[in-house]
């Protein structure tokens, strides 16, 4: 996570940018507890896995963070009446314009859909904005979040039917 998000921010935000989009994102156990969480390896030359992305879908109403961000709402959402959510969503440097970004999309995009959501929103970096408008996300939000280094982290929500 922190490959990613230190180098492949870089063609789109300055240092302070990415300082401070950094105060909102990280590890969510909740993923990871929901079993909502995909880790997609590859196999090197010598037989060995690496990890090349990570990423996932939430059922509970937090749009955007890890375990440390201020605002979570950990609360179950209803499919019924609320939106699944894309969440973490990483991919190692080396990777990058591969297909991971994409994959990950559709392993969350399919289990939600399988779960009862008819729609999924997300919670959009500046890099990430490209690959989600190109997979049929419209943005319907934007705002910069104040932060300690006074930089601001911008955050757009998307949203998509299923």
């Amino acid at each position: 996570m922190q490959a990613a998000i230190t180098q492949n921010m870089q063609p789109f935000m300055s240092p302070a940018e990415i300082e401070a989009a950094q105060a909102s994102m990280g590890v969510d156990r909740t993923l990871i507890e929901d079993q909502t969480y995909f880790l997609i390896e590859a196999s090197t030359v010598s037989g060995a896995t690496t990890l090349v992305g990570c990423g996932g879908w939430g059922k509970r109403k937090t749009l955007y963070g890890g375990d440390h961000t201020d605002g979570r709402d950990d609360s179950l959402s209803d499919p019924a009446n609320d939106l699944a959510r894309i969440r973490a969503m990483y991919t190692h440097p080396d990777w990058v314009r591969q297909g991971i970004g994409t994959l990950l999309l559709e392993l969350g995009e399919v289990a939600a859909k399988a779960a009862g959501f008819s729609r999924i929103a997300l919670g959009s970096t500046i890099p990430g904005e490209p690959l989600y408008l190109a997979r049929g996300y419209v943005e319907i939000d934007r705002e910069t979040l104040p932060t300690a280094n006074g930089a601001g982290s911008v955050i757009i929500t998307m949203v998509k039917a299923l």
